[in-house]
């Protein structure tokens, strides 16, 4: 044999060798489903001792699964899902609420369906995203290879097609990027698209990362699964309400839409057992919040909003037969951080260079391993506004003592003179006992340790908390959708008056536009204000929509405005569709 074929022969072998290693590495590594839901609190379990609700399958899973006990999320859920995506306080990514352009992620955070497709994963996302609804902030924009969801913050708010006509049943979903009519419930939808993905991924001999965020148990409550509604409407719920509230209708819309979650639940592991992939298959089940409305939350008190534990705790099951003892539980203090640093350790995806995390791995715990844990510092916090408030709505967590500042969620200033709160969570689960006078030592310890945190997170890049832009005029994206979901408004009062979208347009382009609004207008005209572009529309009939064609828009960043002026009336669009021509 000559040199050269020799050569050849040496590095052919090599390289099968080397192809070998790889996919004996892909067949080994587990395939990761992680579902999340939608405004259901820890109380709606019956495992976690709901006297009303059945949750069977999810019990079921649970008793299968290690657990982190005292597991936490944010009080409302786009922050929430920006922590989950990257490992980071969602302060550092731009995303601070959950409307009105302050929920659009920074395009450069780097997520967690980034690090696995590119180890190799295909990644999906089934459900909610809450993160940016245009390019470059879009799922398919930050990793996801397929893409099944919806707009915006759910089904029926401002951001959903007007033609959906607020539909949960047969509701209008986007499959990458393109408007499709689907059937069925929507929770039963994504589970669907999620199944099918899975199939397709197995055929093809991949791994697999799925995202499962169904909307539900999230209002509004019009149009939930009937025969399940009839269950609980025939059952006495009223030692599941809390407070005042005396609505037994609402909590039975609730439990019909989270026994429709269980439901699928048990028909994702029953495929996931019958395609001989539950084995080495990880399965975590969370929530994004507190419930949304005063209902039963096990030990604790609070709600959605509330940085009580209430709002922020969150069932945590990881299911992984290959790796994890069923009931192998820890009470570390943990959170949605912890996520993404979890799954790349269990999937032995390096974590790159220089990408800071505020999370750490789970995965020694969940295991049941004796390892060094020391204690650590959570701070949770949400509240209304174009930028956050020190000490406004928050909470600072340690293993033993929690600081609560619960100044109310739906203002951009914490009220003045709003008293800080201690407890001692091991002995006082219910947050009753505020220690605050007794215990002023621990009290400016974790006053301290806030304000380091807040600085800290404050200063992640230049203009931190300023909003991400909506890029225009791309190959990415040649129709754009604006919706009141993402435009900017001068107050927090959601009056439909005044707004407009923060554009980046990437080059000089012409463009038509379609302006909607969910009533007919009456005759009058329409101002579009484009950067320093401005165009008048006549309005001679009462209508819902109108075109422009031609508007020319430079490159750079400009703000985007259509407002009908009638009278002494105005009001902006509902939605905005430019199209590049």
């Amino acid at each position: 044999m000559t040199f050269f074929r020799l050569l050849l022969a040496t590095l052919t072998a090599c390289g099968i060798a080397a192809v070998a290693t790889v996919a004996a590495a892909a067949a080994s590594r587990p395939n990761i489903i992680l579902i999340m839901t939608d405004d259901q609190g820890y109380g709606d379990l019956s495992i976690h001792g709901n006297p009303v609700l059945e949750t069977p399958h999810l019990d079921a899973f649970a008793r299968g699964s290690a657990t982190m006990k005292n597991f936490h999320v944010s009080p409302v859920c786009s922050p929430t899902r920006a922590s989950l995506m990257t490992g980071r306080y969602n302060y550092r990514t731009r995303v601070i609420d959950t409307f009105k352009g302050r929920s659009m992620m920074d395009p450069a955070e780097v997520t967690v369906a980034e690090l696995l497709r590119g180890a190799g994963y295909a990644t999906g996302i089934f459900g909610k995203w809450h993160l940016g609804d245009n390019y470059p902030m879009r799922p398919t924009d930050k990793g996801f290879e397929e893409a099944l969801t919806i707009r915006g913050g759910g089904l029926a708010q401002p951001s959903d097609p007007i033609e959906n006509d607020r539909r949960y049943t047969n509701p209008i979903v986007f499959r990458n990027n393109r408007q499709e009519q689907a059937k069925g419930f929507c929770t039963d939808v994504f589970f669907d698209g999620a199944l099918d993905f899975i199939t397709k991924s197995q055929r093809a001999g991949r791994s697999f990362f799925a995202y499962l965020a169904p909307n539900a148990p999230h209002d509004p409550l019009h149009d939930v699964p009937p025969a399940l509604y009839a269950k609980y409407k025939a059952k006495d719920l009223t030692s599941v309400l809390l407070g005042q509230g005396k609505d037994t209708d609402s909590v039975a819309r609730i439990y019909a839409m989270v026994e429709n979650i269980d439901e699928n639940v048990g028909r994702l592991m029953a495929r996931l057992e019958a395609q001989n992939l539950l084995a080495n298959t990880i399965v975590i089940f969370m929530c994004d919040n507190g419930p949304a409305s005063l209902r039963y939350v096990g030990p604790m008190r609070g709600k959605k909003t509330e940085p009580l534990d209430g709002g922020i705790r969150s069932p945590f099951y990881v299911h992984w037969p290959a790796r994890l003892k069923p009931g192998t539980a820890s009470d570390r203090i943990a959170a949605h951080l912890d996520v993404l640093p979890t799954l790349l350790d269990a999937a032995a995806v390096p974590l790159p260079a220089g990408l800071k995390l505020d999370g750490r791995s789970l995965l020694p715990l969940l295991e049941g391993r004796n390892v060094p844990w020391p204690d650590r510092t959570l701070v949770l916090q949400s509240h209304r506004g174009n930028a956050p408030a020190a000490t406004h709505n928050m909470t600072v967590r340690t293993q033993r003592w929690k600081l609560v500042h619960p100044t109310g969620f739906g203002r951009e200033t914490p009220p003045p003179n709003a008293p800080f709160e201690l407890y001692e969570l091991p002995v006082d689960p219910m947050e009753k006992n505020n220690l605050a006078a007794s215990q002023p030592e621990v009290l400016q310890r974790l006053r301290d340790a806030y304000a380091a945190w807040f600085a800290d997170v404050s200063n992640t890049r230049p203009d931190n908390f300023g909003p991400s832009r909506i890029i225009i005029g791309s190959d990415h994206e040649t129709t754009t959708v604006l919706t009141r979901q993402n435009w900017r408004v001068p107050d927090t009062g959601d009056t439909g008056r005044d707004g407009a979208w923060l554009l980046r347009a990437e080059r000089d382009s012409n463009y038509s536009v379609e302006l909607r609004w969910l009533k007919p207008i009456a005759p009058g005209t329409i101002e579009i204000r484009a950067g320093d572009i401005v165009r008048t529309i006549d309005v001679r009939d009462a209508t819902d929509r109108v075109t422009l064609d031609g508007l020319r828009i430079p490159r750079g960043e400009l703000a985007f405005s259509a407002t009908h002026h009638a009278g002494k009336t105005h009001e902006g669009a509902y939605h905005a569709t430019l199209i590049r021509r």
